[in-house]
C-alpha cells in the first residue's frame, strides 16, 4: 500500500550546528591548555625556581605547538585554494611529535589545526581524531625506536602511509561520497578505467598515493626540521611537564617494577573513570538530542504530509474518480491532475510517495502514483491488498472517516503515511490521497548526523585522554609511586644507617613540587625521614656505647677466671679469635645458614670468652693442680659447665627481650659436649648440641693441644691439627673441622701474635 525507493543525495550538518561546535570546542580546548602554562598559586618560596623552570619549559610546548598549528593551518589553506587534492594537514602534527616527543602537544597541535582549517574546509573537522591517532603513532615511534635506523624508519613511514591513507578513504567514501573531494574522486575513475580496476579499489590506491606524498613529504619536513633544533630545548620540552625531578628510563622501570603487585594504579582508575564518565555522558546526551530532534522533525513532516494531502484533495475531481479507475491516463483530465499531484509533491519537503487510492472491502484500488519510477508505480484500478499495520484502521476507511497517521515496516522500509478523505458533493467519500514520509531515510540521517558528530567529538576525546593521562601521571601517578618507593626503600633499609642516609637524600632529591596536598604529603615525609634517620642514629650510637660497655663487662669477667688459672695463656683471646674464624667460615660456605645470622655471629663471637666463666667456682686447687686430677677432682671440673650455665642465666633473668648471652649460656653448658654424645654434663650428641659450643669445642681443644699447661707442653701444630681431624665426627662436628682447617693460615697468624706476646 506504500512504497520506499533509496535515500539518496548528500549530507551536511546545519551550518548552526558547526557554529555551534567550533565555540563549544575550542572553549573546551582553552580550558584544557590554560592549567598547563600558568602559575601555581599554591606554591612556595622553597619551590619559585622549580616553577618558573616548568613555566619557561610550558612556554617552549606551548609556542612549538603553536608552531605547528600554523605550519598545519598555512599549508593546507594553500592547497585548498590552489585546488589540489593534497592536505599537508597534518605536517606540523608530525613535526610537533618528532620534535617534542609529548603526546598531548601533539594531540593538541593535531585537533586544534582541524578545527581552523575547518573554516575554509568544512570536512578539515572530521579529520582530526585521525590526525590525532597520527600524533599518538609518531610519538610511540620516537620513544621506543629511533629514525637513525633506516629500515624501522621506511616500516614507520609505510605503515603511516597506509594508515593514513585508509582512514581518509573510509571517511571520503562512506561519509562525504564523491562531493567532498571531486578531484580524488575523478582521478579514482580516471585510472579505474585505465586499469580495468572497480571504483573503490582505485579510489582507496589513489588516497595512497596522495598520503605517500603528503605523510611522506611531511615525515621528511620533520626530521628536517628536529636536526636543526638544540638538543637542549628538547630535553627541556621532554622534563618540563614534570612536575618533580624528571625520572629516568631505569627509574620509571623501577617504579613499575615496584608497582607490578598493585591490581589498579592511580593513573589507570583515574583515566578509566573520565574515560567512562565522558563516554556515557556522550551517549546519553546524544542519544537524547537525537530522539528530540528526530521527534521533532517526524513532527514537521508530519504537519507537511498532511497539508500536501489537504492541497493534493483540492485537485482531484470527485466525479471523475470513478472514470480515472475505468480509463486511467486515456483520459486527458487525468493526466492534468497527474501532474497537479506532482507539483504538490515537489514543494512539499520529506514526501516520498503521493498517490490516491480507493478504500474497498478487499483492498485499495489505485487512481494515481507519483511514482518516480513507471515501471515500479501502480497502474490505474491495480487493487493491492491492506498491510497489516492498516487492518485496525479499514473500518473507518471504508465509513470514509479521518485516520491519525500511521506507522508502518513493509518490504519498502520504515514509513509514516498520512490519509486524507476525498468527498462528492453529496459527503460520500470517493477515495483518499495517501502521503508517505521516510522513517528510514530519517533514520538514515539521523545515523550519518550522529556518525559526524561522534568523528568531531572523537579527536577531542582523544585530546581530554591525553591531558588526563598527562595530569594524573605527573600531579597524582609519579610523584605518590616515587614517595611510596622511596618510604617502602627506607622501611626496608632497617638499622642500616648507610641505607638511611642515601634514602633521605633520594627522597629530597625528587623535588616534587605539584602545589597540592601531594606536595604537602611529599615536604611531610622529607621531614619524616630526615627525622626518623638521625633518631636512628641517635640510638645506634647508644647502641654501641651499650655494646663498648657490655663487651667491657665480659672482657673483666673472663679476666677474672683467667687470673685465676695460672696457665691458660691468652686462652680467652684465642678462642675468641677461632670462633670467629669458624663461624664465618660457616656462613662462607652455606652450612646452617638458617641458623647463622648475623646476629647470631655477632653473639658468639662476643660472647666467646665467656665460656669458661663457671670455672670461677671451681677451688684453685683444682684449677691449677699440675699433674693429672684424680676422678673425684675431675668431677669437680667438670662441674664448671653447669655452674658457668647457672651464672648466666642469672644473668640473662635480669635483662628482658632477647640477650646475646644466650650464646654465652650455650658455649658455657655445652662445650665439653662431644658429637658422639659422649660428652658431659648431658650426654647431648650431633645436632642436638647448640650450634654455638660446636664451634667452641672445637677452639677450645686447639688452643689446649697448642698451647702449653701446668700439666704438660704444647703438642706440636701439625699433631695438634691430626687430633682434631681424629676428633671430626666422633668429638667434633665434621663441618667446624673442615672450616677450621681451610683458614690455617689464620689460625698460624693468631698462634704466632700470642706466642710472640703482641
Amino acid at each position: 500500500m506504500t512504497k520506499l525507493s533509496s535515500p539518496g543525495g548528500s549530507f551536511f550538518l546545519p551550518k548552526f550546528s558547526i557554529k555551534f561546535y567550533y565555540v563549544y570546542f575550542l572553549s573546551r580546548v582553552i580550558i584544557v591548555i590554560r592549567p598547563l602554562y600558568q602559575v601555581d598559586k599554591l606554591g612556595t618560596a622553597s619551590n619559585n625556581k622549580a616553577i618558573h623552570k616548568n613555566i619557561n619549559s610550558g612556554l617552549r610546548g606551548f609556542f612549538l605547538a603553536l608552531a605547528g598549528i600554523c605550519l598545519n593551518v598555512v599549508f593546507s589553506y594553500f592547497m585548498n585554494k590552489l585546488g589540489l587534492p593534497l592536505f599537508f594537514d597534518s605536517i606540523g602534527t608530525i613535526t610537533v611529535a618528532v620534535v617534542s616527543g609529548l603526546l598531548f602537544t601533539g594531540i593538541l597541535t593535531a585537533v586544534v589545526s582541524s578545527v581552523i582549517c575547518s573554516f575554509f574546509y568544512p570536512a578539515s573537522i572530521y579529520f582530526a581524531f585521525f590526525n590525532a591517532l597520527i600524533a599518538i603513532f609518531v610519538v610511540w615511534f620516537v620513544k621506543n625506536y629511533s629514525f637513525k635506523k633506516i629500515e624501522k624508519t621506511l616500516l614507520f613511514a609505510f605503515v603511516l602511509v597506509f594508515v593514513s591513507s585508509f582512514c581518509n578513504s573510509l571517511v571520503q567514501f562512506y561519509i562525504f561520497g564523491d562531493s567532498q573531494l571531486s578531484l580524488v574522486a575523478q582521478n579514482a575513475r580516471s585510472f579505474s578505467s585505465a586499469v580495468n580496476l572497480s571504483y573503490l579499489p582505485s579510489f582507496c590506491l589513489v588516497n595512497f598515493l596522495i598520503s605517500l606524498l603528503d605523510k611522506g613529504f611531511s615525515l621528511v619536513f620533520a626530521l628536517i626540521i628536529s636536526n636543526f633544533i638544540p638538543k637542549g630545548f628538547i630535553d627541556s620540552l621532554r622534563k618540563g611537564a614534570w612536575k618533580q625531578r624528571p625520572l629516568d628510563d631505569s627509574e620509571l622501570k623501577s617504579i613499575k617494577s615496584w608497582s607490578r603487585d598493585i591490581k589498579t594504579s592511580i593513573r589507570v582508575r583515574n583515566t578509566l573513570t573520565l574515560v567512562i564518565t565522558s563516554t556515557v555522558l556522550v551517549l546519553v546526551m546524544g542519544w537524547i538530542g537525537v530522539n528530540l530532534y528526530f521527534d521533532s522533525i517526524k513532527s514537521v513532516r508530519t504537519e507537511t504530509a498532511k497539508n500536501c494531502v489537504r492541497f493534493a484533495a483540492e485537485a482531484i475531481n470527485p466525479a471523475k474518480v470513478d472514470d480515472f479507475i475505468k480509463y486511467g491516463k486515456l483520459l486527458p483530465e487525468y493526466e492534468n491532475t497527474a501532474r497537479v499531484l506532482k507539483n504538490i509533491q515537489s514543494v512539499s519537503s520529506g514526501i516520498k510517495y503521493l498517490y490516491v487510492v480507493r478504500i474497498e472491502a478487499d483492498g485499495c484500488r489505485f487512481i494515481f502514483d507519483n511514482s518516480e519510477d513507471e515501471f515500479d508505480a501502480y497502474k490505474p484500478g491495480q487493487l493491492v491488498p491492506f498491510d497489516e499495520d492498516f487492518e485496525q484502521y479499514i473500518p473507518d476507511l471504508l465509513a470514509g472517516n479521518e485516520i491519525e497517521p500511521v506507522e508502518n515496516h513493509t518490504i519498502f522500509g520504515w514509513m509514516l503515511t498520512v490519509y486524507y478523505p476525498v468527498f462528492d458533493s453529496v459527503g460520500r467519500c470517493v477515495c483518499y490521497v495517501g502521503a508517505d514520509i521516510s522513517l528510514d531515510y530519517m533514520a538514515e540521517y539521523m545515523g550519518k548526523f550522529m556518525l559526524r558528530v561522534m568523528m568531531i567529538m572523537a579527536g577531542f576525546f582523544l585530546l581530554i585522554i591525553a591531558y588526563a593521562i598527562l595530569t594524573t601521571g605527573v600531579y597524582t601517578s609519579y610523584p605518590i609511586s616515587t614517595i611510596a618507593a622511596c618510604v617502602d626503600s627506607f622501611a626496608h633499609a632497617g638499622e642500616d644507617q648507610e641505607k638511611l642516609d642515601e634514602n633521605v637524600k633520594t627522597i629530597r632529591s625528587l623535588d616534587i613540587h605539584t602545589g597540592d596536598e601531594v606536595e604537602k604529603l611529599y615536604k611531610s615525609i622529607c621531614r619524616m625521614t630526615l627525622n626518623q634517620a638521625e633518631q636512628m642514629r641517635d640510638i645506634m650510637r647508644l647502641s654501641d656505647s651499650t655494646l663498648k660497655m657490655q663487651d667491657g663487662l665480659i672482657i673483666t669477667m673472663a679476666d677474672m677466671v683467667e687470673s685465676r688459672d695460672s696457665d691458660t695463656g691468652a686462652h680467652v683471646q684465642k678462642t675468641s679469635a677461632y670462633v670467629k674464624i669458624i663461624v664465618e667460615g660457616l656462613k662462607k660456605k652455606g652450612y646452617y645458614a638458617q641458623k647463622i645470622t648475623p646476629k647470631f655471629m655477632s653473639d658468639v663471637v662476643r660472647s666467646a670468652p665467656l665460656h669458661d666463666v663457671g670455672k670461677i667456682n671451681i677451688p684453685d686447687g683444682v684449677l691449677n693442680k699440675p699433674g693429672k686430677l684424680t676422678d673425684e677432682e675431675f668431677a669437680i671440673m667438670k662441674t664448671h659447665t653447669t655452674a658457668g650455665k647457672h651464672i648466666l642465666e642469672n644473668a640473662i633473668s635480669t635483662v628482658q627481650g632477647e640477650s646475646y648471652l644466650k650464646e654465652a649460656r650455650n658455649m658455657a653448658a655445652y662445650h665439653h659436649e662431644r658429637w658422639d654424645g659422649k660428652g658431659y654434663p648431658e650426654g647431648l650428641h650431633g645436632e642436638v648440641i647448640p650450634l654455638s659450643a660446636r664451634i667452641m669445642a672445637v677452639a677450645d681443644v686447639f688452643d689446649a693441644l697448642a698451647s702449653p699447661r701446668v700439666y704438660k707442653p704444647a703438642f706440636p701444630l701439625e699433631k695438634a691439627l691430626a687430633i682434631l681431624q681424629e676428633g671430626a665426627g666422633t668429638q667434633f662436628d665434621p663441618k667446624c673441622v673442615e672450616v677450621f682447617m681451610d683458614a690455617l693460615p689464620e689460625v698460624k697468624m693468631i698462634l704466632k701474635k700470642y706466642s710472640s706476646g703482641v
